[in-house]
């Protein structure tokens, strides 16, 4: 069992307030935020632990739970007040591609929400290529980069995605469980988006290809519009598919290539604090 302390700050801030959206109010997070957390714990400890639907009060399990979550959250409070440092307040500059803008850092930032309260974390949208370039001439201090070889020393993992295939709803190839790229290849390859084009390139490389497209572009908007045009189909991490407009499926791809993301600081510069606050927040 692995239960969280965002998951118990969150249900003992709904029992406390009678609501998810008291608590969110309280945590300063949102009320989906919330929902997610108290879930998670629900999926952690087997049963649901406070009711829905009216007041939100504990149910029998989380009665059983609520000392143990107020001691929990009490000495973690404490912890955190005595090994905190006075720099954790102010401004982090943090990178990242596209998807993981849009399928992680909310997620990311609601956790440094309620951690790291006094820090703002400022995000900076590049390609892939651009992450350690930014990292190490000091654009920014601090980024999730794609598959770095090696991982930096004091680097998290703070997540892991497949790349997959985006098709039109309405097209032949939607209805197909899994897709190769000779099945893309034949409506057109729409090659780049949102920094992609490696992963693309490695996909190609595995299975014994060159690697070919139809168009190439470097904004998923366009490419995603090109789709929806009918001007080919395309390779996105399985972290945009919240981004696909409702007219567009992601599908699997038979030649499976999963990326790895890391929270970093540079490696040719001693980390700013903040960097560091971060990264120890996710650890």
């Amino acid at each position: 069992m692995t239960v969280s302390i965002p998951q118990l700050r969150a249900f003992t801030a709904t029992v406390d307030a009678g609501s998810f959206t008291g608590a969110a109010a309280v945590l300063g997070i949102g009320q989906s935020a919330v929902s997610h957390a108290v879930a998670g714990l629900e999926r952690e400890v087997g049963g649901a632990v406070v009711h829905r639907g009216g007041s939100a009060t504990a149910t029998p399990l989380g009665e059983r739970l609520l000392a143990h979550a107020r001691s929990a959250v009490a000495s973690i409070d404490a912890l955190e007040a005595v090994v905190t440092p006075a720099t954790a307040r102010g401004t982090v500059r943090l990178a990242a591609v596209p998807t993981v803008c849009q399928g992680l850092l909310p997620r990311l930032r609601e956790l440094w929400a309620v951690t790291l309260p006094d820090v703002d974390v400022q995000v900076y949208e590049g390609d892939d290529d651009e992450m350690p370039e930014w990292l190490e001439g000091g654009t920014v201090d601090a980024a999730v980069l794609v598959d770095p070889t090696p991982v930096p020393t004091g680097a998290v993992v703070v997540a892991r995605d497949e790349m997959a295939a985006v098709v039109r709803r309405d097209h032949p190839l939607a209805s197909q469980e899994a897709l190769t790229l000779d099945d893309l290849h034949e409506d057109g390859l729409v090659a780049g988006g949102g920094g992609c084009e490696v992963q693309i390139q490695r996909l190609h490389e595995l299975d014994g290809q060159p690697f070919r497209w139809a168009h190439r572009v470097r904004e998923m908007n366009t490419m995603f519009g090109m789709i929806q045009r009918g001007e080919g189909v395309s390779i996105v991490p399985t972290l945009g598919r919240g981004m696909l407009p409702d007219d567009l499926v992601m599908l699997p791809l038979e030649r499976r290539l999963t990326r790895t993301l890391v929270l970093s600081g540079p490696s040719s510069r001693p980390w700013h604090p903040l960097a560091q606050a971060l990264v120890d927040a996710v650890g």
